[in-house]
């Protein structure tokens, strides 16, 4: 067991507090990316994590991390296209902009870990999203957000790398502030449970079958 210590001045000692067991070489990656974080700040982090990600996983992970990756490509494409034709205004338009570039972010990062684990990233589904005014947007972008927190829930046990579910994890905080965010908009409670659903993957793409475009 390791803990980072430095005497250097630190952007988010935080970080360094956190302690990685394991002489892997993903563990060592890792506790490099805690360190970095810890001195420059989280920007520096990324290729680390990219290369402690590429250091574990199996095919059952890139599976997951395909799945997840559909999901985002749903995501990506329904914001860029709600900020051209939902008619956002004021402080939701800059909200969807926030959101639309996390979700590109999150399609990037996702097609790159894949990549690094050896796998091939799946092609981006055709997608038609039904609504034709701000209000059906702000509706439909709470249940996706919602199906998108739960899928990966329901999908994080099944993950065999903690590299791998520690980025997934990070992915899916995001998406519930986005969920929680979309759910102010509406008028609605933005954490509602003090706990979160689940999904199974055929739930998931059950919720998302009416979006595709066969």
């Amino acid at each position: 067991m390791t803990e980072i210590k430095t005497d250097t001045e630190m952007v988010h000692p935080e970080l360094a507090a956190i302690e990685v067991d394991g002489t892997e070489r993903s563990d060592i990656l890792m506790k490099g990316a805690l360190a970095a974080g810890a001195i420059f700040g989280l920007g520096a982090v990324s290729p680390f994590v990219k290369g402690a990600m590429g250091a574990g996983g199996s095919k059952g992970d890139v599976e997951i991390l395909n799945y997840a990756l559909t999901l985002e490509y749903l995501e990506s494409a329904f914001y860029a296209e709600a900020l051209k034709k939902a008619g956002l205004s004021g402080e939701l338009k800059e909200l969807v902009k926030t959101i639309s570039t996390d979700e590109d972010a999150h399609v990037k990062a996702l097609t790159q870990t894949i990549r690094d684990l050896g796998g091939k990233p799946v092609k981006a589904p055709k997608v038609e999203f039904p609504y034709s005014d701000t209000a059906g947007f702000t509706a439909l972008a709470e249940t996706i957000e919602n199906v998108g927190v739960s899928a990966y829930n329901g999908a994080a046990p099944m993950i065999s790398s903690k590299e791998v579910l520690e980025a997934a994890g990070s992915i899916v905080q995001v998406e519930a502030r986005h969920a929680a965010a979309i759910a102010l908009q509406n008028g609605n409670q933005p954490a509602p449970d003090a706990f979160d659903k689940t999904m199974t993957q055929a739930q998931v793409l059950k919720a998302v079958q009416p979006f595709l475009v066969s």
